[in-house]
């Protein structure tokens, strides 16, 4: 089988390009490779490389820049991945695609599923819905998995950030009134694997979602808040804690508005695919 990753260096890319090693070649593209604002370069690259399956967790990510930079974000999260759906099509390729919990507006009181109704508050948020839509219209052959507060030990993000702000302030301001699950890079891309080995065919090469296709919630077990999330980092940690002080939303104004409530509901992953791991096992494992 051969597999088109996207955004290899990304913290999801970054993972999957070493947990789909066992299942085929990699063609695993940077920015450089394969541009996700140009058009004519996403189609030329996969009618070249013709791909049994693509994997697509390149993204523009930066959410609170989205909102000066709309048309930048709708191209590469909204547009882009419609343009490699419909090239999958073409060759009879699969593709699994990543969203994001910031496709809801945080209104419901539990977790959301995949039947609720999306409603973005922000461009990001809109962008990334797009790009769902856009998958689904292209193509028959593919899965959309949407995640939540994705970390990592590497690259930009909230266990970074937190560890790096420990060596430099003595108080960190954390917002507390924001739920969701934490979500390990790792765990993403292991899950992914398990799901691309249970619908390949090892004598063709060829991955068939067809019977399970669609939009399914993956994210770690549980929830917490961003000030829950800070507490346990430290908590996992040799490093000299910092005073934590919870603040609300209201409290740490962005460009961006977030949703309270980002828990979603992996039920039905876990009924069709595999378990997924809670949040606080895999952050501890993740930090050793």
């Amino acid at each position: 089988m051969k597999i088109l990753l996207t955004g290899k260096n990304g913290q999801v890319g970054y993972e999957l390009e070493r947990s789909l090693q066992h299942l085929g070649t990699i063609v695993s593209l940077d920015r450089a490779q394969m541009d996700l604002a140009n058009r004519d370069e996403i189609r030329s690259v996969i009618r070249e490389t013709r791909p049994d399956i693509i994997i697509n967790p390149a993204a523009y990510t930066t959410v609170d820049k989205a909102e000066s930079e709309p048309d930048l974000a709708m191209l590469i999260n909204g547009v882009a991945p419609g343009i490699m759906a419909e090239e999958a099509e073409k060759i009879g390729a699969a593709m699994i695609h990543y969203s994001t919990d910031y496709v809801f507006d945080g209104t419901k009181d539990g977790a959301y599923t995949e039947n609720d109704a999306p409603n973005p508050l922000n461009v990001y948020g809109k962008s990334k819905l797009a790009g769902e839509d856009a998958v689904r219209v292209a193509g028959s052959n593919h899965l959309i998995f949407r995640t939540s507060w994705v970390y990592g030990a590497r690259g930009k993000n909230f266990l970074q950030t937190i560890l790096r702000l420990a060596k430099e302030r003595e108080e960190i301001r954390i917002v507390n009134d924001q739920c969701g699950a934490p979500t390990w890079s790792r765990s993403i891309a292991e899950a992914t694997a398990y799901v691309v080995a249970q619908h390949l065919n090892r004598t063709t090469g060829k991955v068939d979602f067809r019977g399970a296709a669609g939009v399914y919630h993956l994210t770690a077990q549980g929830a917490t808040t961003w000030f829950g999330f800070a507490k346990t980092i430290f908590q996992n940690s040799q490093a000299e804690q910092p005073r934590l002080l919870p603040i609300t939303t209201e409290q740490y104004p962005v460009a961006a508005p977030r949703p309270k409530n980002s828990k979603l509901s992996c039920e039905l992953f876990m009924r069709k695919f595999c378990h997924l791991p809670d949040w606080e096992s895999a952050l501890l494992l993740c930090q050793q």
